[in-house]
């Protein structure tokens, strides 16, 4: 914790601010650290009551940022904490603002859902499908083809020499075409 005036960091009041603000515009950059610091507590303290939660911490950090891009105006002759408490307010209302603008609109009744009824079917007759392979073909086809895995990914998996993964890819592949064939040729 860095010393100001006697006090560390954490002890900071609104005057201590004012020592530590004069020393960061004097180039001093571990009190600055601090001052942000401190004032990145209080900061969270303030927006806690007058922001919904989620929000809190990005006010803080604008705050923090906006002390930072208007250091340079700060008189250090003047008291700190009203300077500070003006930026907060401004940029609360900032956020309020927003909340305003962003505000949640009602979902009306008749909201359009994507129909996943052929995705459920499509699963369901694959899933059929391969349950007429042996199930080390079945397992192959399902890593490589459905999941994307390599085949020397599928051969870790399940135990399986590359080439058996190839053969059982294969065969499985062959097997479902001919399954698929004959349903074609019933209808």
């Amino acid at each position: 914790m860095t010393a100001v005036a006697g006090l560390t960091s954490s002890q900071a009041t609104s005057g201590d601010w004012r020592a530590m603000m004069a020393a960061a515009q004097r180039g001093d950059a571990v009190v600055y650290k601090a001052l942000l610091a401190d004032l990145a507590g209080w900061l969270r303290r303030y927006y806690l009551s007058r922001l919904p939660p989620a929000m809190v911490e990005d006010a803080v950090q604008d705050v923090l940022l906006a002390v930072h891009e208007k250091r340079h105006t700060y008189d250090p002759s003047r008291p700190f904490g009203p300077w500070l408490a003006a930026i907060a307010r401004y940029k609360w209302i900032d956020h309020i603002r927003a909340l305003k603008t962003n505000a949640a609109q009602p979902l009306d009744e008749n909201i359009g859902v994507e129909d996943h009824g052929e995705a459920v079917v499509a699963g369901s007759a694959l899933r059929r499908l391969l349950e007429d392979l042996k199930p080390a073909q079945a397992d192959v086809i399902r890593l490589v083809k459905i999941e994307g895995y390599s085949i020397e990914e599928a051969s870790k998996t399940t135990g399986q020499s590359v080439s058996l993964v190839k053969v059982n890819i294969h065969r499985g592949l062959k097997r479902l075409a001919s399954v698929l064939r004959k349903m074609n040729d019933a209808d």
